[in-house]
């Protein structure tokens, strides 16, 4: 066991096992042996490769759709543009290379990088330093909501890595899972030691004995707050991960991944991304929660040809004739049902009298 699982063990040792939802925080988020302090996850040589690292077509689309939404909103300014998870800050520079073509909005827009990892401030710094428009780096979304004006936020493979809670079906009914110790060495999953009041959405259907049903606190509770500085400012969240369609189901979705291949959840902490599919019907309930509209989800793949990405690749093949097969291969990874088109999926959150964005 390593040094960070180590550290669990006496923790679940003196207070008894622990919530799947603190041992993902603490796997990610030590500042000393979790995962963003110590691994370098995003890119070809790292753990996953994230749409923005596979093409910047991805990047430029989606900071097309923000304009227009602006734009549909009656161009109002100033405008608070919000990206959680920035990871290296190659999303962010994609969608400001596409908002040049409105001078407007980029003399509008203060940037709000929302990361805690001072590497990756660092490389996000790197990547964003000859941006035309202020930037700026907090810890918490909660600091950039109340900042005036319409209020536009991206996330792309953000919520997939919040803490989940799962729960197990049981002859006593629902049950938490928890993640204990062994006494010999190795973490291990547990139950609660008694049942909880969990009354999954009907629609979910009926469990059987060993159903788990996993949740997202900490996912739902951001877009609701979201949705509430929109509704109250105007603006919107645009928001792209892997997870559930409109209908979620049962099942288990944790997984981890070390160099791009799966890992146990529970072997050597800190030293593999935790992950968990979104369940997106959950994340529109809570933005018309917050009193906003939701929009979505969509198939990755449907979304992006609908934005344009087809006609963007030959333009660019056109200039890069070298890279053709490249670009070919790109858009073939960001929209194949076979790859990341239907995995993927993307969801908008606009206030309720804004009119449907593109894509939807």
């Amino acid at each position: 066991m390593n040094a960070l699982g180590q550290r669990i063990a006496r923790l679940i040792a003196a207070q008894g096992p622990i919530s799947i939802a603190q041992f993902m925080s603490i796997a990610l988020h030590d500042p000393v042996l979790g995962y963003y302090a110590t691994q370098d996850p995003i890119g070809r040589r790292g753990d996953f490769v994230t749409a923005p690292e596979i093409s910047q077509m991805f990047g430029e689309l989606l900071g097309a759709w923000i304009v227009q939404a602006w734009r549909d909103q009656g161009s109002r300014t100033p405008v608070t543009l919000i990206e959680l998870g920035p990871g290296r800050g190659t999303l962010m520079a994609d969608v400001l290379r596409a908002a040049k073509l409105d001078p407007a909005f980029l003399a509008a827009i203060q940037v709000v990088l929302v990361e805690t990892s001072a590497a990756l401030r660092r490389a996000q710094a790197e990547k964003l330093g000859s941006a035309a428009v202020p930037v700026r780096w907090a810890n918490r979304l909660d600091e950039s909501l109340s900042e005036g004006g319409p209020l536009f936020l991206v996330a792309n493979e953000f919520f997939d890595a919040l803490p989940i809670r799962q729960f197990v079906f049981t002859e006593r009914r629902w049950c938490e899972r928890m993640v204990g110790w062994d006494g010999r060495g190795a973490l291990t999953f547990a139950f609660s030691p008694q049942p909880l009041p969990i009354q999954p959405p009907p629609e979910r259907g009926k469990p059987e004995l060993g159903t788990i049903y996993e949740t997202s606190g900490p996912g739902e509770g951001i877009v609701e707050r979201v949705a509430e500085a929109i509704a109250a400012n105007g603006g919107a969240a645009l928001i792209v991960d892997y997870g559930y369609g409109a209908k979620a189901g049962f099942g288990e979705t944790l997984q981890a991944v070390s160099r791009q291949r799966y890992a146990g959840v529970l072997d050597n902490p800190g030293e593999a991304d935790l992950s968990a599919h979104v369940d997106f019907a959950a994340l529109a309930h809570s933005a018309e929660k917050g009193g906003t509209r939701a929009h979505g989800p969509v198939g990755q793949g449907a979304f992006l040809l609908s934005l344009g990405i087809a006609d963007r690749a030959d333009r660019l093949a056109r200039s890069n004739p070298n890279q053709r097969a490249t670009i070919a291969a790109a858009v073939e990874r960001l929209i194949s049902p076979l790859q990341m088109g239907e995995l993927f999926k993307a969801i908008a959150i606009l206030p309720q009298a804004a009119p449907v964005p593109a894509g939807f």
